[in-house]
């Protein structure tokens, strides 16, 4: 059987990948009744890590795809934790974006939005959440975003 949220996402030429292994001592998802609990996704893509700093090397529009790669991301995991099975998803419920800028970049929001708008996109009202983006001096081997999320099942 094909997956609803996957034919949603071949419309708009997204393939998931296969989960990312955890790069250090921690698990890539906790499960806890009906809530998913995703670790940190850094942004990447089939040609490798997307590095840079905003504010400084990467425009916003550049950060913007980093933060779409890590929800790719973000929901390749979560189909890892529904044991395959992502149409087990019944909401967003949260994100926390770390966008790696320089002291007086402020457009942090803007870049999140590309998680956002995309999970949205995708999704339809299941990928509405809330959400934090701040800002970090530095993020895991230069990336530009890193975004953690918090999902409901079934």
């Amino acid at each position: 059987m094909t997956s609803a949220i996957e034919e949603r996402l071949a419309d708009l030429g997204v393939t998931l990948p296969e989960a990312p292994a955890p790069a250090a001592n921690y698990v890539p998802f906790v499960k806890l009744g009906e809530m998913v609990h995703i670790s940190g996704q850094i942004s990447g893509d089939e040609n490798g890590l997307i590095t840079g700093k905003l504010g400084e090397s990467m425009s916003v529009e550049e950060g913007a795809k980093a933060a779409r790669a890590c929800a790719i991301a973000l929901l390749a995991q979560l189909k890892s934790a529904c044991g395959g099975d992502i149409d087990r998803l019944v909401r967003v419920v949260k994100l926390t974006g770390f966008v790696n800028s320089t002291p007086d970049f402020i457009e942090q929001p803007d870049v999140i939005n590309g998680a956002s708008d995309f999970l949205i996109e995708a999704l339809g009202d299941a990928g509405r959440h809330a959400r934090a983006a701040v800002s970090v001096a530095s993020l895991p081997k230069g990336v530009a975003v890193e975004i953690d999320g918090l999902f409901q099942i079934a």
